[in-house]
């Protein structure tokens, strides 16, 4: 299967044969595992909407970050088997159920199997935007492959400081990677295209930077290099609700939410800047309510 048999997709590039059953660094083999597949209410409103977005996690995660709030699935130890039929069937049962969208959630390690059934669904009736939801550790070739199948991405823009997504994420060239994979599904999407009466996004990019406890220095430079690179080609989510779900005996900062001060701090250098295009979050959100419980909802197998 494309850049699978020497595996490629992500920039971990671990050149593991999962074709053959092994793991790459994802934790997963060419065999698609998914963790849930269910309306989801609890995106940015224009990918919501009030029907809710057709979710679709993945099982795996080539970032791993030491902080994650999915880490039952990134690790790998919550998964069921779907063929690329079964797949294709998910998104067409989301679509019945009223879904605003398809939501690829973690999907770049499989990325060969959702474009195979992608065009099975579209071929059968798929018509609903497609979102594309990563971590923005990207391979830019990979992010090729999805052009003219994606309308929507939904990248995160995790870190600017290469110290800090080394310790952080294992990976020093995060920013590397991430600015470079933005560039290209900027390039494919264009300028964000919104329905008039529902308020709903058809087409665009939505940038996610989760604020970290303790590190509102590296949040402002992302923001600033967000903004002179794109300014209003994109639309920028400064999200408050990290959530510490494991202790961190090292980077104890991490072990709590973020402070109401930090984050207006953040929102306050945004719009200093003069960034208009962003979502922003009200109150409290850092609570684990907002995790989704990864029962296998809605996936589709054989019988």
């Amino acid at each position: 299967m494309n850049g699978m048999e020497a595996c490629s997709l992500c920039p971990r590039e671990c050149n593991v044969d999962r074709t053959h059953k092994k793991n790459g660094y994802c934790g997963e083999t060419s065999e698609v595992r998914l963790a849930r597949a269910a309306l989801h209410m609890w995106e940015e409103p224009c990918i919501s909407g009030k029907t809710g977005s057709g979710a679709v996690f993945f099982s795996g995660c080539a970032l791993k970050c030491i902080f994650c709030q999915n880490s039952q699935i990134a690790d790998s130890s919550v998964g069921k088997k779907v063929t690329i039929e079964n797949l294709a069937s998910i998104f067409l049962n989301l679509q019945k159920q009223g879904a605003a969208n398809i939501n690829l959630v973690t999907a770049s390690h499989f990325v060969p199997q959702v474009i195979e059934a992608l065009q099975i669904a579209k071929g059968r009736g798929l018509a609903i935007p497609i979102v594309y939801n990563c971590g923005g550790y990207e391979n830019v070739d990979t992010i090729k492959q999805l052009n003219g199948l994606v309308d929507i991405y939904l990248p995160d823009m995790k870190y600017y400081d290469t110290n800090l997504s080394g310790k952080l994420s294992h990976a020093s060239d995060y920013f590397e990677k991430a600015s470079v994979a933005l560039q290209e599904m900027v390039s494919q999407i264009g300028a964000p295209v919104f329905d008039e009466k529902t308020n709903m996004m058809k087409r665009g990019v939505i940038v996610r930077h989760l604020i970290l406890p303790g590190h509102t220095s590296d949040s402002k430079s992302i923001l600033k290099y967000l903004y002179e690179a794109y300014n209003d080609q994109i639309y920028i989510s400064i999200m408050n609700q990290y959530t510490p779900v494991i202790h961190q005996e090292v980077y104890t900062e991490l072990n709590r939410c973020i402070t109401k001060r930090e984050y207006d701090k953040v929102i306050n250098y945004a719009l200093n800047l003069g960034i208009t295009n962003a979502f922003i979050q009200e109150g409290e959100t850092a609570k684990e309510s907002f995790i989704p419980e990864f029962n296998y909802e809605g996936i589709v197998t054989d019988k």
